[in-house]
């Protein structure tokens, strides 16, 4: 019997693909004016960007799929399955939300932040100390995990404030926590380790 619906590993593998790609071709219609290494993914969102729309439709499709993702990971603990969903939610909520044109914005921020404190730390909540836990769901890939994540974070802020690579640092940041559910997901396909042992 499997640990995980089979749909769940669909959903987990469509999310880091949909950022990507989006990425990636909203960047294309937005042209040389366009740096990836040192602008962030909001440009390619905001009103009037040329390729706005996809990555709108990348990071909604995002957020849809770690809902649904979370929904469909129930070895994880439940706390941790609640902060991957809610993750999602903002990841819709930063669809709907795109910064202007020009300048910052504080709402397209705040849930900006939000979402990614929620999916730096699923991976430590959804954490399995029970020796038969999937390899993703144990204790020490699930720090790693987020530790990583939060690296990742500090190079992004410390970036921003010397206004350099950013674009680059929240790339890295954030094609990890798309891609972190799929491990967890392909860890829970292995059934769990029967103990061994014999009757006495």
């Amino acid at each position: 019997m499997r640990l995980v619906p089979s749909w769940a590993l669909l959903s987990s593998g469509c999310a880091p693909v949909a950022l990507i790609a989006g990425w990636t071709i909203a960047a294309l219609l937005e042209g040389p004016a366009y740096d990836p290494a040192t602008q962030t993914i909001s440009v390619l969102a905001a009103y009037g960007a040329a390729g706005s729309w996809v990555m709108t439709g990348a990071l909604a499709a995002l957020g849809v799929c770690h809902v649904v993702t979370a929904w469909g990971l129930r070895p994880a603990a439940l706390p941790g399955r609640v902060a991957l969903g809610a993750g999602g939610v903002a990841a819709c909520a930063v669809a709907l939300i795109p910064p202007p044109s020009s300048g910052g914005s504080l709402r397209h921020g705040s849930v900006a932040a939000v979402g990614f404190a929620l999916l730096a730390v699923w991976p430590v909540l959804a954490a399995d100390r029970s020796g038969a836990a999937p390899w993703g769901l144990r204790p020490a890939p699930s720090f790693a995990a987020t530790g990583l994540m939060v690296s990742g974070a500090a190079w992004f802020m410390l970036e921003m404030h010397q206004g350099g690579a950013v674009g680059a640092a929240e790339r890295l940041v954030t094609a990890i926590q798309s891609l972190w559910p799929f491990v967890v997901v392909a860890s829970c396909l292995r059934p769990p380790r029967q103990e061994s042992g014999r009757p006495t």
